[in-house]
């Protein structure tokens, strides 16, 4: 079973989104935390601590998203659709086509800048989204809600 990568301009989007988490969440809380320290141990040590989780942080934001893009995929199959993804877990999910109730396409504003969009599927589960591809070309991406919103029509269409 071969598996559909996301498209190339997602390693960008990936790291684009794990630097921004990295300079809005990850350091200001590391900042307050070396602040926390500094308060509670000597200035040096918590300095030592904040700046270890710091570069920590800027290695992971850096070397990750590659991971994470390289480990996604996704095959439209004859009766549902697998997706598979995660780095250190590895996490695969089969949908049922005839258990799809709709499917959306999404772009946030990095996406919409580098031309791409995610696709989300959901089934009659009501937890929200089922099945989340990103990355993927906006046509692309159009082109698989179109066909999973036929198969799931037809499938339902059986006399169910």
């Amino acid at each position: 079973m071969e598996l559909h990568p996301l498209a190339p301009r997602a390693r960008v989007l990936f790291h684009l989104q794990a630097l921004s988490r990295l300079a809005f969440a990850w350091l200001p809380m590391i900042g307050v935390l070396t602040f926390g320290l500094g308060a509670l141990w000597q200035v040096y040590g918590a300095l030592a601590v904040g700046g270890t989780l710091s570069l920590v942080a800027f290695f992971l934001a850096v070397w990750m998203p590659s991971l994470a893009f390289d480990r996604w995929g996704y095959v439209l199959r004859e009766e549902d659709l697998l997706i598979a993804r995660g780095v250190l877990v590895r996490r695969i999910t089969t949908i049922p086509t005839h258990r799809i109730q709709h499917v959306d396409t999404q772009q946030g504003p990095l996406e919409q800048w580098l031309g791409l969009a995610r696709v989300q599927v959901h089934t009659a589960s009501g937890l929200g989204a089922d099945g989340v591809i990103p990355g993927l070309f906006f046509h692309d991406a159009e082109a698989l809600r179109d066909v999973l919103v036929e198969r799931s029509q037809a499938a339902a269409d059986d006399g169910v």
